[in-house]
């Protein structure tokens, strides 16, 4: 088992020492509020949300994450503000962040509005040494912790029906891991642009177009495309393709007015696909309401 997780472990090395990316979700439209501050308040309501994710399943050392978020409007006024922590283990390597994000909402036109957003971090990175097994007691490996804060910003312009974002969560670039002869982990600047439309197909049937698009220098362009459907405003039937990388099956379902439930399955359309038996991600969320009225049709996103 060593063995392979060390395997893994240099891969993983060779991959993120040029260019390390955020966490990856499949049902990033759930979780915006990850990868864009100014999404923070906009659902109109508290919003409470776990996510519990494992990738690569069968394959020793394999990403897990597990994230948790609040976000809620502040009283009658126009912020907002959100709370985000995420667990993401790679292999010997052990990464907390925790967000606090604060957004300010204008309208623009009776439907639409625009919110601005701003994010303050804070990371804790571990490294195990133990787990990459090193050849001959190797020196320049050895266990390893550090703290980074970082700043990040967003702008959503949304209505009931469609949305479009952009943002930065991460201005500063960061080396996780770096001395004089080993350079390993690095934070790059992630670039995202998302984009949604809801249509009514009919009075029981809704379907939603959704794109993200994230852009890391030194990266391949990741580019997710989704479709969902929406069946009388319970049952949440959808698919999405990860450019070049996977492609995903999800449910959901609105088990009550304030409580939903969905699930993720990807499966690699790389070389990848010949090591495990693909992705699974679920996730939860409960919403507390301050007017009753704000729920009579379920939002999509």
């Amino acid at each position: 088992m060593k063995t392979r997780i060390l395997l893994f472990a240099l891969l993983f090395t060779g991959l993120v020492s040029h260019a390390q990316q955020d966490a990856q979700f499949t049902q990033y439209m759930y979780n915006t509020i990850n990868i864009n501050p100014a999404y923070a308040g906009s659902r109109g309501a508290m919003s409470i949300f776990a996510l519990y994710r494992t990738q690569w399943v069968g394959l020793d050392g394999a990403p897990v994450t597990s994230a948790a978020s609040m976000n809620t409007p502040l009283n009658e006024s126009n912020l907002g503000l959100g709370v985000t922590v995420i667990n993401d283990k790679i292999g010997p390597t052990n990464e907390t962040t925790i967000s606090a994000d604060l957004s300010y909402t204008v309208p623009t036109s009776e439907t639409w509005k625009l919110s601005f957003g701003i994010k303050a971090t804070a990371n804790l990175f571990d490294l195990d040494a133990s787990k990459l097994n090193p050849v001959d007691n190797d020196p320049s490996l050895y266990n390893y912790s550090k703290f980074s804060p970082n700043i990040g910003t967003g702008i959503y312009w949304h209505s009931d029906k469609a949305y479009v974002g952009l943002s930065i969560p991460n201005f500063v670039e960061t080396n996780r891991y770096d001395d004089e002869q080993v350079k390993i982990f690095k934070e790059k600047i992630n670039y995202y642009l998302i984009a949604g439309y809801v249509f009514d197909l009919n009075e029981n049937l809704k379907f939603k177009p959704a794109l993200l698009t994230k852009v890391v220098e030194g990266a391949p362009l990741q580019i997710d495309a989704s479709a969902n459907f929406m069946i009388f405003d319970k049952l949440m039937l959808g698919a999405s393709y990860r450019w070049s990388a996977a492609v995903s099956a999800m449910v959901g379902f609105q088990i009550s007015d304030g409580l939903y439930v969905g699930y993720g399955y990807d499966r690699e359309t790389t070389s990848l696909n010949n090591t495990n038996s693909g992705s699974h991600e679920l996730f939860l969320r409960f919403e507390l309401f301050s007017n009753i009225n704000k729920i009579t049709t379920p939002r999509f996103f």
